[in-house]
């Protein structure tokens, strides 16, 4: 069974930085997409940023764009999403997602909140 672990939330100011981590287990990692989903109190989920499988091919939402940086490391089966110049507007439950073929898993999220 998948199982995927968030890690690397808190608050912050606006204007700084977090990295968030997702550690797998219960699947072969490296054939897996994996993404980054967040969302806000009373928004929809929404996707931040994609990785395929081999680490060559990303994708970013508007909001994250130049901002965020998604990368995996297959050997240790984890994916980050590095956060700058992070905005108050960026504030949310941070989810680790993956997809192999039409199955999916969530992690439990964690929170980022950007405030001063």
């Amino acid at each position: 069974q998948a199982q995927l672990v968030e890690s690397g939330g808190g608050l912050v100011q606006p204007g700084g930085s977090l990295r968030l981590s997702c550690t797998a287990s219960g699947f072969i990692f490296g054939s897996g997409i994996m993404s980054w989903y967040r969302q806000a109190p009373e928004k929809e989920r929404e996707l931040v940023a994609t990785i395929d499988a081999t680490g060559r091919r990303t994708n970013y939402a508007d909001s994250a764009r130049g901002r965020f940086t998604i990368s995996r490391d297959n050997a240790k089966r984890t994916v980050s999403l590095q956060m700058n110049s992070l905005r108050a507007e960026d504030t949310a439950v941070y989810y680790c997602h993956v997809r192999i073929g039409t199955a999916t898993a969530w992690g439990q999220g964690t929170q980022v909140t950007v405030s001063s």
